[in-house]
């Protein structure tokens, strides 16, 4: 029996291999079995009895010109180096970004002078001086963030013969499936491409440009910089670029700057086709390319940056070293391979989730730029068309333009995607382009769980980790007490102190704490005993133990938190005066609530529920300041029913408990979802990009299908970047969201909102299609996205009626109950098994899953 057992696993051996060697197995049936080809991804799992064909419109952000603003540009990353490229015909430009490059060196985020002036707030908000206790927190405040940077920009210079092109011929496409941009255009009977991608394999920019004529191409190439910079060419076609960012925010270099600020250098290569053309050097720092068929540009760059506590002075980091040997490494490869690394790479995240939606056959509105063929139409003009036609293939495009961006933007050992991901082209970008943990860091990876991308969350644990160092000192020096704390704007160096300025949006210690609620968030849906062990409890159990300390006794014997803000929004106090400083304000609750529970939970898990801490949290949570509802039926957003002069202010803070976190739910808490449904009314529809989908993801945790889709159509405004001030939210040409100006976290809470209609779950749950826009999507698949419980989930509804769904779940064997409009059952889904049940949720199929030297096999 064991020779034969051996016999079998080495024929398997052979097989699988040999399959590789020869290149065959792309869905080969191997007796019973069908082999998948290495690397599966788990839209691949599932094979549904009825799928409609794949959209007729691949998955491509398409223009017509080259790019006028810089909104325009087309952005690639790697989730270290950016590029935007805006894919000009006589004059080409890449900004270029590289994810350290920031203002400043580590900071003293402590303040021995907070402790009376926090005493002087208590007592004034104690005694209901709002208004008075609102100036003095003025005394509260910290230093600002510093400021993320942009490395520069790559020129092109093309010659005459391209001064003039046929604009008919011109195409600039994002390819969301191989993360790819491509520019092609013909000028003077030559038909020029151009290709871009980001590679995080190799760390490398590539470029490759290429006409269908011998000897037509043409071009300078340089860099440039608005940081203090020194490029040259050295004797191999290289240009290297050496500079350094600012040692303080908003200071212009000198010679004699202190303290010395990041420094960094890339390295650009250029090759040529064999055979034809030549490289000139000019000016020492340009290179002219006359006469040649194609030519590959490579772009490397590193800087001194080691870490948020080692001040750039102390580094040992050499960038330029660095740089010449990555472009040595990367100069290994031919273009193709790393063409063919990147794609794979990549493809092995991005695929693992598919969408596809459609209207009801019966809709007789049709878009006609929908159905039309042609490839000449822009994304900008199907944006334009959608309030009219409601496209539901864009809906498709924007959701996984989110899942592109999280991919290009955050990897494991990156930084941390800040408020514009890694793209930016300015010194001083809007609001520093800064880390805000008051909703915008957080909104940045509410997908990378629901839509299957938990490693690029990898950053932010360890984002947590640095800011749980630094806020230990805050929470000691400033309050008085223990673990750690983190207020609203941060940056590379992990600031944990209070922002500068007015108490309304620097006075608020809970960005920490909601950081943490995504500790646990990654255990529910991944079910890693280890992460939370080793990384998450650790970091929750201090954060949990600061709060413990803020807390005080106040009214009616509650625990309350003092001094306390609602997310830069004011009340009026009763005495008429405008003021932001309380206590208990609603959000706080809420989120202390959230780590409280989240802490007692793992505790339970790692078998360390009887620890002293633990006890204390048990006891806090009953007394904490309840959630409660207003004289008009809403949602309270003070512990007081103060007055709200703004009633459709963009924050929705008060809802926290309702989405992202789980204490108001229909189940447990109708009369809140209740009071949570008009407080939506009440606030409106208009807002920043972010805030919009935050309105989606609140209503489709309601199951209010209609009002979650109508906020999901109210994003499809096409901003004009020459008057962007005249609107509120929409979307770019290059569907980058606004708030305006360009914030990130929308294009990231769009994806997670359009994945919360469809699927939610909690570790023993799993709600299909709960807020479904039947006369909108009426017909769809989606395949691979995760539920909590470590579970994926594939399904297919037909004319707004649930069709089919498959649940599995790679090794965690868990009891699941399904819910879908009134129906209830329960399922026991066994590790490496799909589950396939037809819409009275009943198990109509199992099939075993077998992994076999990485390769996935179906039975």
């Amino acid at each position: 029996m064991i020779l034969k057992r051996i016999d079998v696993f080495f024929s398997l051996f052979v097989v699988v291999h040999l399959g590789f060697l020869f290149g065959f197995f792309n869905g080969v049936a191997v007796g019973d079995r069908e082999w998948v080809k290495k690397p599966f991804t788990d839209r691949d799992v599932w094979s549904p009895r009825l799928e409609r064909a794949q959209n007729s419109r691949p998955l491509e952000v398409r223009f017509n010109e080259p790019a006028n603003h810089w909104t325009d540009a087309l952005p690639v990353g790697n989730g270290r180096l950016g590029a935007m490229v805006w894919g000009g015909v006589a004059n080409e430009t890449l900004n270029l970004n590289e994810d350290t490059l920031w203002t400043g060196i580590p900071g003293n985020y402590t303040n021995p002078g907070v402790p009376p002036i926090l005493s002087e707030v208590r007592k004034l908000v104690d005694e209901g001086q709002y208004s008075a206790a609102t100036t003095a927190a003025l005394n509260l405040s910290g230093e600002p963030s510093n400021v993320y940077q942009l490395l520069g920009d790559m020129k092109l210079e093309f010659d005459d013969s391209n001064a003039t092109y046929d604009e008919g011929t011109y195409k600039r496409v994002l390819d969301l499936d191989t993360a790819t941009v491509k520019v092609e255009y013909s000028s003077n009977g030559v038909e020029y491409v151009r290709e871009y991608f980001a590679s995080n394999p190799d760390q490398v920019i590539a470029i490759k440009i290429s006409g269908n004529k011998p000897a037509h191409l043409n071009f300078t190439i340089y860099l440039d910089s608005k940081l203090h910079h020194h490029s040259y060419v050295n004797d191999q076609n290289q240009i290297i670029v050496d500079g350094s960012c600012p040692g303080r925010r908003n200071t212009p270099y000198n010679e004699s700057s202190n303290p010395p600020g990041v420094q960094y250098s890339a390295v650009l290569d250029l090759q040529i086709s064999d055979g034809a053309g030549a490289v000139r050097v000019l000016d020492g720092q340009k290179l002219r390319v006359e006469g040649c068929n194609s030519a590959i540009i490579l772009l490397v760059a590193s800087s001194s940056f080691d870490g948020p506590f080692t001040k750039p002075v102390d580094s040992k980091r050499d960038p330029k070293s660095s740089s010449i040997s990555k472009m040595d490494s990367v100069k290994r490869f031919s273009y193709a391979d790393l063409y063919a690394r990147h794609v794979d790479d990549y493809q092995s995240l991005f695929h693992r989730v598919s969408l596809q939606l459609s209207k009801s056959s019966k809709n007789i509105s049709v878009n006609p730029l929908s159905e039309n063929t042609d490839e000449t139409i822009s994304t900008a003009q199907r944006v334009k068309s959608f309030k009219t036609y409601e496209d539901p293939s864009l809906v498709e495009l924007l959701f996984q333009y989110g899942r592109y961006l999280l991919i290009a933007c955050s990897r494991p050992g990156t930084q941390v995607a800040n408020l514009q991901g890694i793209w930016n082209k300015d010194i001083q970008p809007p609001w520093d382009g800064a880390q805000h943990l008051n909703i915008n860091l957080q909104m940045n990876y509410w997908p990378s769980l629901p839509c299957n991308l938990n490693e690029c969350q990898e950053p932010l644990f360890d984002y947590i980790s640095s800011l749980s160092i630094n806020g230990k000192g805050t929470a000691a020096v400033n309050y008085n007490a223990s673990g750690w704390v983190a207020h609203q704007v941060s940056d590379i160096w992990a600031k944990t102190s209070p922002d500068s300025g007015q108490a309304v949006w620097a006075l608020w210690q809970m960005g920490g704490a909601w950081l943490c609620t995504h500790l646990w968030e990654h255990y529910t849906y991944t079910m890693d005993q280890d992460f939370l062990r080793n990384k998450a409890y650790s970091l929750m159990e201090s954060c949990a133990s600061f709060l413990l300390d803020w807390l005080i006794e106040g009214r009616e014997g509650l625990l309350e938190t003092n001094p306390s803000t609602s997310p830069e929004h004011i009340f009026t106090a009763p005495d008429g005066k405008p003021a932001s400083v309380s206590y208990s304000s609603t959000m706080d609750m809420a989120i202390i609530n959230e780590v409280f529970s989240s802490i007692v939970y793992a505790a339970e898990i790692l078998g360390k529920h009887e620890e002293a801490l633990i006890a204390r949290v048990r006891q806090a949570q009953p007394r904490l300041y309840p959630t409660k509802i207003a004289r008009d039926g809403s949602i309270m957003e003070w512990a007081q029913d103060f007055q709200d002069p703004d009633v459709h202010h963009r924050h929705l803070s008060h809802l926290f408990g309702l989405f992202p976190g789980h204490t108001i739910t229909l189940e447990k808490t109708p009369d809140l979802c209740k009071a949570a449904n008009y407080t939506l009314y009440k606030r409106g529809e208009d807002g920043p990009g972010w805030s919009t989908v935050w309105k989606a993801a609140l209503r489709a945790r309601l199951g209010d299908s209609i009002n979650a889709y109508q906020m999901i159509k109210h994003l499809f405004d096409l901003v004009d970047p020459n008057h962007e001030g005249d609107f509120e939210g929409g979307l770019y040409s290059n569907l980058f969201t606004a708030h305006p100006p360009f914030q990130i976290d929308a294009n990231f809470g769009f994806s997670a909102a359009v994945a919360e209609m469809l699927v939610q779950s909690t570790v023993k749950d799993l709600y299909l299609l709960p807020a479904l826009p039947q006369d909108k999507w009426a017909n769809g698949c989606v395949k691979g996205l995760k539920a909590r419980g470590g579970v994926t989930v594939s399904m297919c509804w037909i004319e707004g009626e649930l069709d089919e769904v498959g649940v599995w779940s790679k090794n965690q064997n868990t009891v699941k109950s399904l819910h879908y409009r009134g129906i209830t059952a329960t399922a026991k889904i066994s590790a490496a098994t799909v589950y396939t049940f037809d819409k009275q949720l009943k198990c109509v199929k199992t099939q075993p899953l077998y992994w076999f030297d990485g390769i996935f096999l179906r039975k």
